[in-house]
């Protein structure tokens, strides 16, 4: 069932401090969630590993492996849009019950409207990313066939494809964080409306810029290599996802 409306004002969602011991703690807890439930965990990852599988199938097939690049960086576009199967499962852990691939859907079923706009924003800036990055590779790749074994010998064009490539989506990519980090858990537990939600995620992640940031460095790290070597996402992707949880619970406990 839908949690209990409960809704607080922005000014009210006042954030705790936080540490690096806080990252490391959120961490720690989204690893030993993973371990109580790992194949409902990995199952629900594995869809999205096999949907990244079929893109690299279709990306060698047109010889344009460098996009998988791209297609890894903007995941982290789309990844908040996951979320909502994985907070379910979560918190059935942190109740001590025993999840099931029902609580998955029950996460996405009790998302408030508020959470599905920022759902929809995240598909669409995904779809602007991935056109910016198509019109830079014509332009600085063009036609040339390059598979993925070619990709390997890291060539002079691919590094620089993949630098500007990355400026560009960092861009997209903070912003998105900073609107999203803590406002699509605060939606999801009836705690705040849309506006009220990012307005508090922004104001928590500029109060504790510091922070923030290193947590930023590390779900980006992890979860763009992961995109690459897609089977490590299969653990990455649960265990960062409830880390988030653990890291927002810290951030605005109830």
């Amino acid at each position: 069932m839908s949690p209990m409306p409960n809704t607080e004002s922005a000014a009210t969602l006042q954030p705790a401090p936080l540490t690096l011991a806080d990252l490391k703690a959120a961490i720690a807890t989204g690893i030993a969630q993973y371990r109580a439930a790992p194949g409902l965990s990995s199952a629900f990852a594995g869809v999205f590993v096999a949907l990244g599988l079929l893109m690299y199938v279709v990306l060698e097939f047109a010889t344009i492996a460098p996009m998988s690049l791209s297609l890894a960086g903007g995941f982290m576009l789309v990844g908040p849009a996951l979320l909502a199967g994985f907070f379910s499962v979560a918190d059935k852990l942190r109740a001590g019950r025993r999840p099931s691939v029902g609580d998955v859907w029950d996460g996405f079923r009790q998302l408030p409207r508020g959470g599905w706009v920022i759902s929809f924003v995240c598909g669409l800036l995904f779809l602007i990313w991935i056109t910016d990055a198509g019109i830079l590779y014509g332009f600085m790749v063009g036609r040339e066939p390059i598979g993925f074994l070619r990709l390997l010998h890291l060539e002079e064009i691919v590094i620089s494809y993949a630098g500007y490539s990355a400026i560009m989506g960092a861009v997209l990519a903070f912003i998105l964080f900073a609107v999203s980090a803590f406002s699509l858990p605060l939606i999801f537990d009836g705690r705040a409306q849309l506006v009220s939600g990012v307005v508090a995620s922004v104001r928590a992640v500029f109060g504790r810029f510091a922070v923030m940031m290193c947590w930023a460095g590390v779900l980006s790290l992890v979860i763009i290599a992961s995109a690459l070597f897609l089977p490590l996402l299969l653990v990455s992707l649960p265990v960062m996802a409830y880390a988030s949880r653990e890291l927002y619970l810290r951030t605005f406990p109830r």
